[in-house]
């Protein structure tokens, strides 16, 4: 039992856990206000992978906690070719759109909170990135891993069609 005490602990460091956005909401009952949060979280390894997760709770901490358990269940992976993207891409998800750009070594993360937690965490170095209509996180995020999901992989392109990574590149 203690064996697997550890290694959950040693799971839970390899991961970066950011909080995007923590919101209180109130529902009125006979005897005043009662409270419960709802945390969005993104978790990533910095190595490619990163998950999202939107969590619920009459306590902060409990609400951070299941938002957390949540995005380690549902990492992708992210195609970064030397700490950025492989291609330009968009995605829009409800009233949210999402521009996304690889950027030369030394531009940094260029982008808004949400996106810039995503990046963040799963280990872009160079990204430039614009959010086009609501800016509502939980969109912002959402759209964000669309438009990752749809990245393509040079080395599955190549693949797929039955050429050489040299081939491609010339």
């Amino acid at each position: 039992m203690e064996h697997q005490r550890s290694h959950d602990r040693d799971q839970q460091k390899e991961f970066v856990e950011k909080l995007v956005k923590l919101n209180r909401t109130a529902k009125v009952v006979k005897g005043g206000r009662r409270f419960s949060f709802s945390a969005l979280t993104v978790v990533g390894d910095q190595n490619g992978r990163v998950g999202y997760g939107f969590g619920k709770a009459n306590d902060v901490t409990e609400a951070i906690k299941k938002s957390i358990d949540k995005a380690k269940r549902s990492l992708i992976t992210l195609p970064l070719r030397h700490g950025t993207l492989p291609h330009e891409i968009a995605a829009k998800y409800k009233g949210s759109s999402v521009l996304l750009m690889p950027a030369c070594s030394g531009t940094g993360i260029i982008a808004g909170g949400p996106v810039r937690a995503i990046m963040e965490a799963a280990g872009a170095t160079d990204v430039m990135s614009k959010s086009l209509g609501s800016n509502t996180s939980i969109n912002v995020v959402r759209a964000t891993f669309k438009a990752v999901e749809n990245l393509l992989d040079a080395g599955v392109v190549a693949k797929n069609r039955g050429k050489h990574l040299k081939d491609m590149w010339g």
